[in-house]
C-alpha cells in the first residue's frame, strides 16, 4: 500500500502555524477587542467634550442599563453566527417570551420565578422549531428566520390582541430601576455573568468545541463524529433563550410587556443583533464565538446611540450611522479574511 512522506510538509506547516500564532503582544494589538477598546475610549473622550451630561451618574446608569440588553441580543445572534448562519428571529423570539411571561404574570397569576422560566422555555422552543426547520429542509437560516420572524409574531399579536401586561410585581419592574454604587445597573451584572457563562461553554466545554468545529468545517466535523444537525438546533436553542433574557430585561426596563417592544416584526432589534458580533470579530461563515468582542461592539454601538442623540441628532441620522457602521465592519472583515488567505494564515 503506497505511504505519503510528510516529512517535507512538516517545515512548512510548523513555519505557518508559527506565523499565524505571532509573538502574543503583536496579535493583541492587532486584535478586534484591542481596536474596540480603543475607539470606545475615543468617542468617550469625545462625547465627554462636546457634550452636557454624557459622564452624569444618571446617563452611565442609563448607557449600563441599555448596553447590558444590547449585549444580550448581539450573543443571541452569535451563537447562530458561530454556525455559519443567521436568525432574523431573535426580535420576534424575544417579544413573545416577554408577551407569554406578562400573560402568565398577570392572567395566570403565576409567581415571577416560574413566569420568568416560561419565557425562556418558550425562547428556547421557539429556537428549536428554527433550528429543526433548518436541519430538516437544508434550507439556509435566512430564509427559515425570515418566515418564522412573521409567523411568531403574527401569531403573537393574534393570541394576545397587541393589548400589554402591565401588572407586574413591583419587584420586577424595580430590578430595571435599580442603581448599584449609584451608577451600575443589575441588569448589566446579569449580562456579564451569562457572558462568562459562554465564555466557559466555547473554551471549555466539548459542547462549545463541537459548536465551533460545526461552524468552521461541518463536513470534517461529520467525519470526526460531531452530529452537526444536532449541534445547530441546540445552538438556535441557546439563540431563542438569550433572546428571551434580553426581553426580560427590556420588560424589567420598561416595567410593562409590549406587542411593539421590538418594533414591528421584531426588527428593531436586527441592528444591534448584527453590529454587536460583527464588530467584535465573528466570522460569517461560522467556527468563531467571540463573546467579549461581542460584549465590546454592543457597549461601543451604546456609546455612540447616547453620545449622538446629546449632540440632538435625529434619531434616522443615528440610524443610518449605525447601519454604516455595520457595512464599513463587514467590508472590513471581508479585507481581513482574503489578507489572511492571501498570506496563507486563514
Amino acid at each position: 500500500m503506497p505511504t505519503h512522506d510528510t516529512s517535507a510538509a512538516e517545515p512548512f506547516e510548523e513555519k505557518r502555524l508559527a506565523l499565524q500564532a505571532g509573538p502574543p503582544r503583536s496579535r493583541m494589538f492587532v486584535s478586534n477587542e484591542f481596536g474596540l477598546i480603543l475607539l470606545i475610549v475615543f468617542f468617550v473622550i469625545v462625547f465627554s467634550l462636546t457634550t452636557k451630561g454624557f459622564t452624569s451618574p444618571f446617563n452611565l446608569f442609563t448607557m449600563g442599563r441599555n448596553a447590558s440588553i444590547n449585549i444580550m441580543i448581539g450573543l443571541s445572534m452569535m451563537t447562530v453566527i458561530v454556525t455559519g448562519g443567521l436568525s432574523l428571529a431573535v426580535g420576534a423570539i424575544g417579544v413573545c417570551a416577554a408577551m407569554l411571561c406578562g400573560y402568565t404574570i398577570e392572567v395566570m397569576q403565576l409567581p415571577l420565578p416560574l413566569a420568568l422560566v416560561s419565557g425562556l422555555a418558550l425562547g428556547a422552543a421557539l429556537g428549536l422549531i428554527n433550528g429543526f426547520a433548518i436541519v430538516r429542509t437544508g434550507l439556509h437560516s435566512f430564509i427559515i428566520t425570515l418566515a418564522t420572524m412573521s409567523i411568531f409574531f403574527g401569531l403573537m399579536v393574534f393570541l394576545t390582541r397587541a393589548e400589554a401586561f402591565r401588572n407586574l410585581p413591583p419587584e420586577f419592574s424595580s430590578l430595571g430601576k435599580m442603581k448599584l454604587f449609584n451608577y451600575v445597573s443589575p441588569l448589566l451584572i446579569v449580562t456579564v455573568i451569562i457572558a462568562l457563562v459562554l465564555t466557559w461553554l466555547y473554551r471549555l466545554t466539548v459542547l462549545g468545541r463541537e459548536m465551533l468545529a460545526a461552524g468552521a468545517r461541518p463536513e470534517a466535523a461529520e467525519l470526526s463524529g460531531i452530529h452537526v444537525g444536532r449541534v445547530t438546533v441546540l445552538c438556535h436553542m441557546l439563540s431563542g433563550m438569550l433572546a428571551a433574557v434580553a426581553a426580560m430585561m427590556l420588560v424589567a426596563r420598561n416595567g410593562a410587556a409590549i406587542p411593539s417592544m421590538a418594533g414591528q416584526l421584531g426588527q428593531d432589534w436586527l441592528l444591534p443583533a448584527f453590529l454587536g458580533p460583527v464588530l467584535g470579530g465573528a466570522v460569517l461563515n461560522g467556527g468563531k464565538a467571540p463573546v467579549f468582542g461581542t460584549c465590546l461592539g454592543a457597549l461601543l454601538v451604546t456609546l455612540l446611540t447616547s453620545g449622538l442623540l446629546l449632540l440632538q441628532i435625529g434619531e434616522f441620522w443615528v440610524q443610518t450611522f449605525l447601519g454604516l457602521l455595520l457595512l464599513v465592519a463587514v467590508f472590513m472583515d471581508k479585507a481581513r479574511r482574503s489578507y489572511l488567505a492571501y498570506r496563507n494564515l486563514a
